[in-house]
């Protein structure tokens, strides 16, 4: 239809102009034709027998282990189809819609791979590159699944992993290379480090006025080195003096910030 609608011998610089435009039109025309025909294969494969949290034997003879790898299957190639897409985040997010994950359209998920089953995300979250989030996971002879909630503004640093199950709370960092363990909790407006995930220090990132505290800076380096001083100097640094005398610190930092009436009991889980 495009070659009898376009193709002029005399003039074929209309053909080749808008063909980019085709391919893209058919580009999109496929993922959708995918998704579709995708979900309802799920349709089907979900009435004979229904998704479920749980943990299940990893054998043929596992209803719900062998029910789990062929909606995976049935999914890949949608998927993979929907992350090729060159403006980021509108077909993933698409994508992840159809096949039952609950998401925004403002959330970046594109750069880490999401499972796309018992999974609750928030708005404005930023998922970082080669970061994975999972509903499910098989450990040894063992499929565990069990849904994970991811809420508001938060953040997961590049490669970082979410194990199944895990909660993370509004205005939470999860830092890169960091993994979270099955069911755990993770406390809004904390920011979390390391394997297993501890938490490190409150998240006030987005409050904390961070260009007026840094001031005007001569080049990268010298930003660097100001970002340090307040934000990111690091408990393994430090002798036992500077150690007491950044946690004086930061308790009347945290007094003025929050005047808190009830100090004590504040300062009981706040951890340097």
């Amino acid at each position: 239809m495009y070659w009898q609608l376009l193709w002029n011998y005399a003039r074929p610089v209309h053909f080749y102009t808008f063909l980019p435009l085709l391919a893209f039109l058919m580009y999109i025309t496929l993922v959708f034709s995918a998704i579709i025909f995708a979900k309802i294969l799920l349709l089907i494969v979900n009435a004979i027998h229904k998704p479920r949290e749980g943990v299940f034997l990893r054998i043929p003879e596992d209803k719900d282990y062998r029910y789990w790898s062929l909606r995976n299957t049935i999914k890949r190639w949608p998927i993979w189809l929907a992350h090729r897409f060159p403006f980021p985040g509108f077909l993933d997010n698409v994508c992840f819609k159809m096949f039952g994950v609950k998401t925004k359209i403002s959330n970046s998920l594109f750069e880490g791979w999401v499972d796309t089953e018992f999974i609750d995300f928030g708005k404005d979250v930023v998922v970082g590159q080669g970061a994975i989030i999972q509903s499910a996971v098989i450990v040894g002879n063992l499929l565990i699944i069990r849904k994970t909630v991811i809420e508001d503004e938060v953040r997961i640093g590049s490669h970082a992993i979410v194990m199944p199950g895990t909660q993370i709370g509004h205005n939470c960092i999860l830092a890169a290379n960091s993994v979270t363990t099955v069911g755990q909790v993770l406390e809004k407006n904390y920011i979390y480090v390391g394997v297993p995930a501890k938490k490190f220090k409150r998240n006030f990132f987005f409050e904390d006025g961070l260009e007026d505290k840094i001031g005007h800076v001569e080049d990268v380096e010298a930003l660097r080195e100001r970002y340090e001083q307040i934000y990111v100097k690091r408990k393994d640094e430090l002798t036992r003096k500077d150690r007491k005398e950044l946690k004086r610190e930061k308790k009347e930092e945290e007094r003025k910030r929050f005047d808190l009436e009830d100090y004590d009991d504040f300062d009981d889980g706040f951890n340097i």
